[in-house]
């Protein structure tokens, strides 16, 4: 059974920065591809970025050029680089293997950040 553990959170003003980490459990990390997600209040859960197990990565419009998903696959974790953060960033984020383009197990705690204006 694979685990996601998410950490990093917090609460930051309006253009500040966060870095979330992931550390997956079980399962082949190095050949996954591995996924950033998250839910704000009253919305539904979303994808926001992704990242090969060769490195290649993809970004939602709503976070290019802002944020930076990388991975260590000896450590099986997966990072998220959260730069000019906004209030509208605010959200409980996740991260989950991808496959066929969804997520595959189980979602873990999550990590709240939260964005003041």
């Amino acid at each position: 059974q694979v685990q996601q553990v998410e950490s990093g959170g917090g609460l930051v003003q309006a253009g500040g920065s966060l870095r979330l980490s992931c550390a997956a459990s079980g399962g082949i990390f190095s050949m996954s591809t591995m996924g950033w997600y998250r839910q704000a209040p009253g919305k539904q859960r979303e994808e926001i970025a992704t990242i090969t197990g060769g490195g290649r990565t993809t970004y939602a419009d709503s976070v290019k050029g802002r944020f930076t998903i990388s991975r260590d696959n000896v450590k099986s974790t997966v990072y998220l680089q959260m730069n000019s953060l906004k209030a509208e960033d605010t959200a409980v984020y996740y991260c989950n293997a991808v496959v066929a383009g969804r997520p595959f197990h189980s979602w873990g705690q999550g990590t709240q950040v939260t964005v003041s204006s």
